[in-house]
């Protein structure tokens, strides 16, 4: 199986299935030198793990990791950092009833049919679970980006039709943890919450969007052919599962200017060149021009649903179903620092290629 890389410099080799014994990263390319807070790991993984509310599956796992490699007195070393989370809490027997059926909007049929076998215990690598892996990996592109003062800000910013219609300018992103929705404003994030267990009630399921602030990039990350900064960002969010759709600055909006309206003219400031507005979302000509990045990224709603539905089994033999197990009615809360990890890959890969790989 390719594709199991992602980054060029600064790059991340993930492996493991759901149900089977962990799941781990190999980072390679971190420079030498960087302090490795284990704390801020851990503050990662639980925003992500399974279990943390009433709107999220309830699958329970600690996510105690364990570096295997790369770190020497709290600092890595320069070689490859491995990173390995031992799976606890598999109930493998769960999905005994889905071994030759597809399940609709699942992975089951195309993986079957590309490999020939499948692990069918919880999607096996195919499962959100192996995104674990890509917040172990993001959360040490964090801290170099922390050490190059970059900040990275996710938040949920729409759960199917509530929506935060917000500057980004005027949104507080230090109450993000505020709700378990994770939405920086207490009154939307509250009818959120609402709507997600309403969904969970009836045993469905509902998406949504989150929205990444990137703030601190300096000018000049990204190439400007096939590795344009919005282009490796978007291939990011992309690759992380449940996401159909991903638009930087005013996306589609942009369309329904002129250009009159949407070109983001060049000022003189204390600071230095700025743009006056930010409608390209911080990137022209696939580099950064040192103003805030933010782009959005949508998430369909989860497939497994607890309600009967007709499919067909691998003989092609009509099935009735029935929804069981442990799901999310909404991914988007605890998709929040996987979208943060995801970005935090791109920019200290475009940050090493851009600067050298020396702290």
């Amino acid at each position: 199986m390719a594709g199991n890389t992602f980054g060029k410099l600064f790059r991340i080799t993930t492996f493991g299935e759901s149900h089977g014994a962990g799941i781990g990263v190999v980072i390679d390319g971190c420079p030498a030198g960087l302090l490795i807070d284990e704390n801020f790991i851990t503050h990662q993984l639980k925003r992500r793990k399974p279990g943390q509310s009433a709107i999220t599956t309830s699958r329970n796992e600690d996510e105690q990791f364990e570096i295997l490699s790369g770190v020497f007195e709290g600092k890595s070393t320069g070689a490859p950092i491995a990173i390995f989370i031992r799976n606890k809490d598999t109930k493998s027997e769960d999905y005994l009833h889905l071994k030759d059926v597809y399940r609709p909007n699942h992975a089951d049929y195309t993986y079957e049919q590309k490999y020939g076998i499948r692990d069918y215990r919880g999607s096996g690598r195919a499962s959100a679970r192996e995104t674990v892996a890509r917040v172990l990996g993001g959360s040490v592109a964090q801290l170099l980006l922390d050490h190059h003062q970059i900040s990275i800000h996710a938040f949920v910013s729409s759960v199917g039709p509530i929506s935060l219609d917000k500057n980004i300018n005027a949104i507080d992103l230090s109450s993000i943890e505020d709700s378990i929705v994770r939405c920086p404003d207490a009154v939307i994030a509250k009818q959120m919450e609402e709507y997600i267990l309403s969904v969970k009630e009836a045993g469905d399921s509902i998406g949504g969007c989150i929205t990444c602030v990137i703030q601190g990039v300096p000018v000049g990350l990204g190439e400007p052919v096939f590795d344009k900064l919005h282009a490796d960002l978007a291939k990011a969010m992309m690759s992380i599962n449940a996401v159909k759709g991903f638009e930087i600055g005013d996306g589609f909006s942009s369309t329904l200017r002129n250009g009159s309206e949407h070109n983001d003219v060049f000022v003189n400031s204390d600071a230095g060149i700025k743009t006056a507005t930010n409608n390209s979302g911080g990137i022209q000509g696939g580099i950064s021009n040192g103003e805030t990045i933010y782009f959005r990224v949508a998430f369909k709603p989860v497939s497994t649903i607890m309600q009967d539905q007709q499919s067909i089994d691998k003989n092609g033999n009509a099935i009735t179903l029935v929804g069981k197990g442990r799901h999310d009615p909404c991914v988007v809360p605890r998709a929040v620092p996987i979208v943060e990890s995801m970005a935090a890959l791109v920019i200290a890969d475009h940050l090493l290629r851009n600067r050298g790989t020396r702290v």
